[in-house]
């Protein structure tokens, strides 16, 4: 009985400081410079990939539910 005491103590332990241990060991993030941005107006984003999975999305929404000839029929 003292060893299993003994072990959700050590577990107990090793959880409650692994993130402080973690924490001290990163270091800290440079600081980043924003792009130019010269363009910014001039985006040109396309719209067939998108438009391509609205679609995907909906046929397969539709096939998902569709096909409901199959269910039982109580008497």
């Amino acid at each position: 009985m003292k060893l299993n005491s003994v072990l959700a103590a050590g577990a107990a332990l090793s959880l409650a400081t692994a993130p402080v241990v973690a924490q001290a060991a990163t270091a800290p993030a440079p600081s980043r410079d924003g792009a130019e941005m010269s363009n910014a107006e001039n985006l040109r984003g396309g719209f067939i990939i998108p438009l391509i999975a609205v679609v995907a999305i909906l046929l397969g929404i539709l096939a998902a539910t569709g096909g409901d000839d199959d269910l039982p029929h109580s008497p």
